[in-house]
This record gives structure tokens, sequence and C-alpha cells, in this order.
């Protein structure tokens, strides 16, 4: 490994070096990974499995939509589920005196 003389170095110099050693370390650890994903997956095709079946796959769950339960008092084709973030118009309305069972559809 190369002897460097930090105190010689400049700042900038210093914090380019400082960003290529971090560069350096994260494509490090990448290969690192790659490598040990591609022995695993070798091991586990070896015994008859994929690596999925083995360790599980994530997946992502969804709900399904939430029906609307608000309507606009004055656009009908623009409602809330009740669900998140209340909308602006629902707030506006709120503050408007109207009740949420004014609002509400049914």
């Amino acid at each position: 490994m190369a002897d460097f003389d930090l105190e010689a170095l400049s700042l900038s110099e210093l914090k380019k070096m400082q960003k290529d050693v971090a560069k350096a370390i994260s494509t490090y650890q990448d290969r690192q990974k790659a490598e040990a994903r591609a022995k695993l997956e070798s091991l586990a095709r070896d015994l008859g499995y994929s690596l999925a079946e083995l360790v599980g796959t994530a997946t992502k769950i969804t709900r399904a939509p939430a029906a609307a339960k608000y309507r606009h008092p004055e656009n009908a084709a623009v409602t809330w589920s009740g669900r998140g973030r209340k909308p602006q118009w629902f707030v506006d309305a709120l503050a408007a005196g109207n009740t949420a069972s004014d609002l509400a559809i049914g």
C-alpha cells in the first residue's frame, strides 16, 4: 500500500481523498454482496432450489382501494375515503360549519 504524507496535502486534496475512500468502500461492499449472493444462488441451485424459495421473497402488501365515505358539497365527483390526510375541501367545509356527517355519502 502506498504511504501518503497526509500533512503535506491541502484541505481540498484531503476532502477529495475522503470522497474517493468512501466510494471505494461502498463499491467494495457491493462487490462482496454480489459475490456472496452468487455463491448462495449456486449452492441453492446445486441443491435443487432457487435462492428465493429458500429465503422467501419480500412481497409488497397492497390494500384494496377504500370506498368513498365523503363527497364534496358542490362537486359530487370529488370524494374522500376517510383514510389519510384530510383533503382541503373537507377541511374548508368543516370550517364553513358543515359536519362530517353532512358530507358523508349515503
